[in-house]
């Protein structure tokens, strides 16, 4: 008797979505099943890849932000298309591994909607700082943004522009959500359709880097001239994460350009140079690859030399005041008669630039270090386990000065309690959670005369010469005049100005630090020793609160402060510096009509003061010492010299006069490249524990 044949249950045809489920498996009687995207085709009349899916996605994230950075759209358009392609296509292969599409679905969804979120959080960023903050910066300062900021970030995310933005960024999610079965099969991957996408990949990453190469400024931006600030609106914001995540975990070798740095021009009197004793034979011994790379830089540079302005201020008092938000445009003989008088009759300069690159601490930084702050957010961090051996606060300890630091915000805020009590002040440093709620109304922003009131009866009673340091909040943005505590007081002062209302709560909330430097100088003068005492005042950076719009360009209240539109970095960081001593007013005005920057403020000040230092080891320069270039620049690689300016977006230099031939550009760049080189590896090491090693004492101080 026959054996029957044995059929299975399963029915041989089945319904769209159960064949969807089934995925690759075998079809019933040993049939191999038709492909997912063959089935869904034939009955959808055609799917959308989803490699091709998600790099529409991120192609769409990326020109909303891009729209809204400004700057020139060709050829960037096409890398951020090109990369928008390579990074599409790695979603797709990341997401396609399950055997179950519903769970490649969701894999994508949560895809799409990370992205998302990543674009809204740097558009926020860049609509409440006006720069873009790198993974360091944001992650550095991420709680402080949230804590101190939490009222403005609420106001910017739900403000009508916020909410459409948000709304843009979700499209995607949502449309993708509803619709993931209709337009994506969820397929896991088979070999041909990977081959087919990697070799799609390799095609857009060939093209992106085969322009780029076309484009020489471009090259040199991308390849050897990294900045996250000029990489997100050339080749966007997930290629340039993908890059400063890499240069952030791979160390790059410090390699410097063979290039002479000196002006070139003029005659140099023969007089002692500016330098320490650094024996950099017993160095190689101790040495490792990144210390022994910046020795060599060190050891190469021609120092600046002592000058007719060394030790003019040599045994008097120091006062260094990082000014929030400040901005010499608002100086005026009849507004701001204090400052007006700091600014005229102290050392006056005429061409004076503050790099912005990293909010408040990136400006501290630059002031008190002489530094970039190349590593970000992270860069003051970093200094709070260091030797800073040359801060002000250092130099004039060994000399035997009094110091404090002070700040009347909360002191915690930016690390500062860890940071500002290694920067070499005696007394350590003071701010409102640990002594300055004393003396300071609990308000925002806090009264910087207040602050002045409170802490300078400290010192102005010491027998010693004292050495002060003061970061002011009083011109902290935003300045509605119900919302800006200082705004407020001083509305009155500013109320017929004829400006919008925000730049007059701009004005209102800086006449608070002519209040206090009213106050300040007073005080020195009735203890008769404004003659002996210097003040130095600088922004930390430029007045970005003002907008909540957008990039260059498109700042409204800004380019109405300034009284033109602004439309580059260089000048939008342009400020004013004040140098100002008592018995300045008793000689000749002394001006600096050449380019100059926050960089260049220790340098000139460890000159003026007369102390032990290494014109070699700081990237600014004494501004009074003859044969140094004058040279401004950026973490962008911008740069201005006294004889024109390069924006290193357009790769376009524009001469302040006479011409100037292609050498003299790439001589500039060259060195330019090599002082970021340098500043990123001073972030990076403790380098001036292994240069200046005989200056650490016992304790390893």
């Amino acid at each position: 008797m026959s054996k029957k044949k044995k059929f299975s249950r399963q029915p041989k045809y089945k319904s769209l979505k159960e064949n969807t489920l089934i995925g690759s498996q075998q079809a019933v009687e040993g049939r191999a099943a038709i492909p997912q995207e063959e089935v869904l085709s034939s009955v959808t009349g055609g799917l959308i890849h989803p490699a091709l899916l998600m790099s529409a996605f991120l192609f769409y994230d990326e020109i909303i932000l891009k729209a809204n950075l400004g700057g020139q759209w060709w050829p960037n358009l096409l890398f951020i298309l090109l990369f928008s392609a390579f990074y599409g296509i790695l979603l797709w292969f990341l997401t396609s591994f399950s055997r179950n599409p519903e769970t490649n679905r969701r894999f994508r969804v949560t895809a799409v909607f990370l992205t998302a979120v990543m674009f809204l959080v740097n558009f926020f960023i860049f609509r409440q700082f006006k720069v873009l903050y790198d993974v360091k910066t944001i992650t550095a300062g991420a709680s402080d943004m949230l804590g101190g900021f939490l009222k403005e970030t609420f106001a910017l995310v739900f403000s009508p522009d916020g909410i459409v933005h948000l709304l843009l960024y979700l499209v995607p999610v949502v449309l993708y959500f509803i619709y993931r079965e209709k337009l994506d099969s969820g397929a896991r991957m088979d070999r041909k359709t990977l081959l087919k996408a990697g070799i799609s990949a390799a095609a857009a990453l060939t093209a992106a880097f085969g322009g780029i190469a076309v484009y020489p400024s471009y090259k040199t931006s991308y390849f050897d001239q990294y900045s996250f600030q000029n990489n997100v609106p050339s080749f966007g914001l997930l290629n340039s994460v993908r890059m400063d995540i890499l240069h952030s975990v791979i160390r790059r070798e410090a390699t410097f350009h063979d290039v002479e740095e000196t002006s070139g021009s003029g005659t140099v009197k023969i007089r002692q140079p500016s330098t320490m004793i650094i024996d950099f034979n017993v160095l190689e011994s101790t040495a490792n690859s990144l210390e022994s790379s910046l020795d060599q830089y060190v050891k190469s540079r021609e120092p600046s030399y002592k000058n007719d302005y060394t030790g003019l201020f040599k045994g008097k008092n120091l006062i260094l005041i990082t000014a929030e938000a400040f901005s010499g445009v608002i100086i005026d003989e009849q507004l701001t008669p204090t400052l007006y008088r700091l600014a005229n009759n102290g050392i006056r300069f005429t061409d004076f630039t503050q790099p912005s690159s990293a909010g408040t601490t990136g400006g501290e930084y630059e002031i008190l270090f002489g530094m970039l702050p190349t590593n970000g957010g992270s860069s003051l961090k970093n200094t709070q386990d260091y030797h800073n051996l040359l801060t002000m606060g250092s130099q004039l300890d060994r000399l035997g000065y009094e110091g404090w630091a002070f700040h009347n915000n909360d002191y915690t805020f930016y690390d500062r309690h860890l940071t500002h009590v290694n920067l070499g002040y005696s007394h350590g440093y003071m701010g409102e959670g640990n002594g300055m709620e004393a003396y300071v109304t609990h308000q925002w922003p806090q009264s910087d005369l207040e602050m002045f009131q409170g802490t300078m009866p400290m010192y102005l009673e010491q027998d010693k010469p004292f050495n002060v340091y003061y970061m002011t909040v009083s011109g902290h943005n935003g300045y509605d005049h119900d919302a800006n505590a200082m705004s407020k007081k001083n509305w009155d002062k500013v109320k017929d100005l004829p400006y919008s209302d925000p730049v007059k709560g701009y004005y209102a909330a800086n006449l608070e630090l002519e209040n206090a430097m009213t106050y300040m100088v007073q005080q020195l003068e009735e203890k008769g020793i404004a003659d002996d005492t210097v003040i130095v005042i600088c922004g930390d950076h430029f007045p970005y609160g003002l907008d909540y719009g957008a990039g260059l360009g498109q700042m409204p209240y800004l380019s109405e402060l300034y009284g033109h539109n602004v439309t580059d970095f260089l000048d939008r960081d342009q400020n004013r510096l004040i140098i100002w001593s008592g018995s300045l007013e008793k000689q000749e005005p002394i001006t600096v009509d050449t380019p100059v920057s926050s960089l260049d403020i220790l340098p000139t000040l460890s000159n003026l003061f007369g102390t032990d230092w290494d014109s070699r080891l700081l990237p600014g320069r004494d501004v009074f010492a003859e044969g140094t270039l004058p040279l401004v620049f950026d973490m962008y690689y911008d740069w201005k010299t006294d004889k024109g300016s390069y924006n290193a977006q357009t790769g376009e230099f524009t001469p302040s006069g006479e011409a100037v031939d292609a050498e003299y550009i790439e001589r500039i760049k060259s060195i330019v490249a090599n002082k970021i080189t340098y500043c990123e590896g001073y972030n990076d090491t403790d380098y001036f524990a292994h240069v200046l090693y005989n200056l650490v004492d016992d304790t390893g101080k």
